[in-house]
This record gives C-alpha cells, sequence and structure tokens, in this order.
C-alpha cells in the first residue's frame, strides 16, 4: 500500500455517537456510568439483589454480589446522547473534510453489532449505519482507521462473564473481529485490535495494598486480550491480505528524578511493566525476558495454553499505534516515596494543563526514537491533544490559541522525528470533534477543533462551530506540517 502521512483525528464511539437505545444497539458500561468532573468520580450505576438502587465509583469500587447494572432516575448519563454523531455523521465528515482529513480514526461498537456480544448473527441496523460512515469518508477521500474494542465490551458479558478475565470472551471477541473484517473488507484497511492495552498492566504498581489476587486478574485479563488480539490480526491477513492492523499502546513515558541508579532501575522496570510487556508481546509474538520478574514481583501464575503461544507469533501486528498526552518523573532513593507503590514526582521544569497533566512535547519525540529503534514498525500517533476549557463567544467563536500553541510544539518535535528517520505515518490529535470525557464525563474537557454547543448537563443545542484551531490545522494539513505559525 502507499507510504503516505496521514493527517487527521481520533475518537470513540461510545464517547461521540449517542443513540445508545438506538436501532438495536445494545448496553456498554458507559450507559450506565454517570457525568463526574475532574475533582468527582463518575459512578457506576446498579440494581442491588433486594431491588435497590445504588451506584460506585468507577475506579475503586465494583458490583455488588448478586446485582446488575442499571439506568436509574435521578443520575445524568452523558455517553447516552454524547455529541450525536450517529445522527448528525454527514455534517461532521464534512468539516473533517474542510479541514483536509486524510484519516479518521473511529471505533466499531461491540455492542451496536452484537448486542449482548452472544449473537449468532450481527445486527444488520448496526453494520448498515458504519456502512454509511464508510461511503461518507470515501466521499472525501478521508482514510479509516477502525479500532474494533475501545473500551465498550457489551453489558451482557461485563454481568454474565466477568468481561476479559474469562477466556470465553476470546471466542465473542474473534467473532465480532471476523464480521468486522469480512462486512468492511471493500471499506477499511487500516485496524486497531484493543485500545490502550497497557493501562491494566500498571495497576499493581500504583494501586495501594494492591494484592495478589487483583494483580493475578489483571495480568490474565491482559493475556486474553493480547490472544484475542492476536487472532484478530491473523484473521485479518487472511480476509483481505491488505489489511494492516496495530495495536494501540499508552506511551507512559517516564523520567529518572535524578542519576541516582535506583531512580534509573526504577523507571527502567516502570517503562517495561507499563509500556514494553503488551507492545513487546504483540510486535515479537512471545513474552518479553523480563515478564519473568514482574509475574514474581506480584505472584502472579498465568494460564497460558500452548494454542495461546502460536496464536501469539501467527497474530504479529504491521504497525505501531500510540497515544501520547504526557510524561511522568520517578523517584525510588529516598523517603518521600519509599514503601509507596506510586513514586511518581513533581516535574518542575513542565507547564501543567487545566486537569494537572505535564505537557511535554519533547517527551514525544523521545519516545518515537525509542519505539523506532526497538521494533523496526511504522509509527502512527493516534492520539494527541489538549483538554481545556473553551470559551464560546456571541459571534460563535472559540479563540484557543492555547491549544493551537499545544499542538504546534508537539507536531513541530513529529517532525524533527520524521527528518531524523523515525518511520512515523500519522498525527491523529484526540477528539476533533468536542466529545464526552473518558475519564470525568465533562464536556468542558473540550479537545476538539469542531466546538459542540452541549454542556456538562446535556443542555445545548449541539450546533458545530470552527474554533481558531479549526483553520490552523487546516493550514497544518495543507502544507503537510510546514506552515505551523
Amino acid at each position: 500500500m502507499e507510504q503516505k502521512f496521514y493527517w487527521g483525528g481520533a475518537t470513540a464511539a461510545n464517547q461521540l455517537e449517542g443513540a445508545y437505545n438506538v436501532d438495536g444497539r445494545g448496553m456498554v458500561l458507559t450507559d450506565v456510568t454517570t457525568g463526574g468532573t475532574n475533582k468527582t468520580p463518575r459512578m457506576i450505576t446498579y440494581i442491588d439483589k433486594d431491588g435497590n438502587g445504588g451506584a460506585y465509583n468507577k475506579y475503586t469500587g465494583r458490583l455488588p454480589e448478586g446485582a446488575r447494572y442499571a439506568v436509574l432516575d435521578g443520575y445524568f448519563y452523558p455517553n447516552h446522547e454524547a455529541v450525536d454523531f450517529y445522527h448528525r455523521y454527514k455534517e461532521d465528515i464534512a468539516m473533517l473534510a474542510e479541514m483536509g482529513f486524510t484519516m479518521f480514526r473511529m471505533s466499531v461498537s461491540w455492542a451496536r453489532i452484537y448486542p449482548t456480544g452472544l449473537e449468532e448473527e450481527p445486527n444488520r441496523k448496526g453494520l448498515d449505519f458504519y456502512h454509511r460512515v464508510f461511503q461518507e469518508l470515501k466521499k472525501y477521500n478521508i482514510e479509516p482507521l477502525v479500532s474494533i474494542w475501545h473500551f465498550d465490551t457489551p453489558l451482557y458479558i461485563e454481568e454474565h462473564y466477568g468481561n476479559w478475565q474469562n477466556r470465553k470472551v476470546i471466542d465473542l471477541y474473534e467473532k465480532f473481529a471476523r464480521t468486522c473484517f469480512e462486512e468492511f473488507k471493500d471499506e477499511v484497511h487500516y485496524w486497531i485490535t484493543i485500545n490502550e492495552i497497557n493501562l491494566s498492566a500498571m495497576l499493581p504498581s500504583i494501586k495501594p495494598n494492591c494484592t495478589r489476587e487483583e494483580a493475578q486478574a489483571i495480568y490474565q485479563q491482559l493475556h486474553n486480550q493480547f490472544v484475542a488480539g492476536a487472532r484478530a490480526v491473523r484473521l485479518a491477513h487472511q480476509i483481505n491480505p491488505e489489511n494492516r492492523v496495530g495495536n494501540m499502546i499508552a506511551a507512559l513515558v517516564a523520567y529518572p528524578e535524578t542519576c541516582h541508579p535506583k531512580d534509573v532501575l526504577y523507571t527502567r522496570h516502570y517503562m517495561e511493566q507499563c509500556i514494553y510487556y503488551s507492545s513487546d508481546v504483540q510486535v515479537f509474538g512471545e513474552y518479553p525476558t523480563f515478564a519473568k520478574r514482574i509475574w514474581d514481583q506480584f505472584g502472579i501464575e498465568l494460564d497460558i495454553t500452548e494454542q495461546d503461544k502460536i496464536d501469539l507469533k501467527e497474530g504479529v501486528i504491521d504497525m505501531y499505534t500510540f497515544s501520547y498526552y504526557q510524561t511522568s518523573v520517578m523517584s525510588d532513593h529516598d523517603e518521600r516515596t519509599e514503601g509507596k507503590s506510586n513514586k511518581r514526582v513533581n516535574n518542575p521544569y513542565l507547564g501543567r494543563n487545566a486537569w494537572n497533566q505535564e505537557i511535554d512535547p519533547l517527551g514525544l519525540r523521545y519516545f518515537l526514537e525509542i519505539v523506532n529503534d526497538r521494533y523496526h514498525l511504522p509509527l502512527m500517533i493516534v492520539e494527541n491533544g489538549l483538554g481545556a476549557i473553551d470559551q464560546l463567544e456571541e459571534d460563535h467563536k472559540v479563540h484557543d490559541a492555547y491549544r493551537i500553541s499545544y499542538l504546534r510544539d508537539h507536531i513541530k518535535e513529529v517532525m524533527r522525528a520524521r527528518e531524523s528517520g523515525v518511520d512515523v505515518r500519522a498525527y491523529l490529535s484526540w477528539g476533533p470533534i468536542d466529545l464526552v470525557s473518558a475519564s470525568s464525563g465533562e464536556m468542558r474537557k473540550r479537545y476538539g477543533y469542531i466546538y459542540v454547543d452541549r454542556n456538562d448537563d446535556g443542555t445545548g443545542s449541539m450546533e458545530r462551530y470552527r474554533k481558531d484551531s479549526f483553520y490552523w490545522y487546516k493550514k497544518v494539513i495543507a502544507s503537510d506540517g510546514k506552515e505551523l505559525d
């Protein structure tokens, strides 16, 4: 296939589409997840075994024994309507085309295709929706990059199978992936298996008092995802040899605070556990040597079959795709972090955004150079961007110079990496159209070039307006990254 550099943006179905109960779509976890803020957590709602409604913290709680997930009165669920891409996709895609997009990353909602995940036949109305989206993208010569799983397992599987901890989910995912590859064979040639697959790998290191049982469950779930992803890669190649399939890694880049050997070694081990553990398996088809150190550290004994090993070897990825937002600094040499599970400390050299994330453009080039040398695969940046509070003026303009500054600085480092020989093939910023924040459920945490008139409480007209960054990014794309001012 032609080797070119792609410019565009990235989204996820559950944060963008809305229409959560339209045309046969099944439920997913975000449908029972409330809104929150950067200071108050999102909650997941349920009905307990006695018929009483309740809610638990998305990040620290769990579903009570005998309870079932439920939508309850008195709570606001921002993902139900999201920004209504389901009904406004033609308008939205036309605006992306106006900017000059050559690639658009999106995900296919598993529950829109298989409402519970267990059906033998897919939901035709769901498939037809995605056909229409792909046809609209083709009209403007925009290449789709499609994530098969982006945090939206059908809720039935969550409740009855325990999600990815159950090996049966591997087969259900494989069926879903096969349907996507066969149904969209002539429309999609770039795929991502599982979004930010490595995020769970860091949990045992940062969760206070993480038990052996919790770590075991996390790493078994991760293994099952590796196997499912590998089977999907193999299927994609069998169904259409033109398919190119990538993993999806969250670039959890870390620096040692000092040259103290403890800081340096801890940071190396952190990067191995949180990044390379997941990407080595998907690139090389087997677990790295340092995996044993991680398993021994947490007392993990994985259920790995001989067929799993074959699947991993036969399903290695074609390209390395990743998200990048920030870096961290690690310290392990003094009493500040001694005995603590989280050894992250402040970086005095970097600014932060309103959600307390470090802003580090150089870290993007640093990571590009590392993974280019480690894997020798084409690289795609498939998420990068600035979440900020935008002000819609009376003339419907948004003056987001802060976003332009952030993106400019990061794109400069991408261009420098390209010039030095790094094989980077795409820059896709996160949320080109304002969408619901995955972490907080807010609308005010905006990333887009396109402002969506929707508020945190769901009010607003849903009208779309072009921000200043819209016109800036249009110029960047037209110049292939040369005009950044």
